[in-house]
């Protein structure tokens, strides 16, 4: 299961205002704050991705990552993006994700 929250897809909304949209890939960044995090990037779907229409965006995740991930929800805060799912790092899957208080 993949949840994209309200105030993630106004916020990617937002970013392709003045841009042709493209499907935004979820995946395992090896290193925000030097801690695994969740993150996001824009990419084409292949054979081994999951596709997620939700509020006119496309999301892709691996198949095999979603299955020891899931459930997946994408958050936007004051801090910016937040990731939450079922796998545990020392400070959980939003470990400063995308925020810009990583520095």
């Amino acid at each position: 299961m993949l949840e994209v929250t309200k105030s993630a897809t106004v916020k990617i909304a937002e970013y392709f205002k003045d841009r042709e949209a493209a499907p935004i890939r979820i995946f395992l960044s090896a290193g925000g704050c030097g801690l695994p995090s969740l993150a996001l990037d824009l990419d084409e779907p292949n054979d081994t991705d999951n596709v997620f229409d939700i509020d006119g965006f496309q999301f892709i995740v691996d198949k095999e990552f979603m299955k020891e991930a899931e459930p997946i929800k994408v958050d936007f805060t004051r801090s910016g993006f937040q990731f939450y799912c079922s796998l545990e790092f020392e400070e959980g899957c939003s470990a400063c994700a995308t925020s810009s208080a990583c520095g």
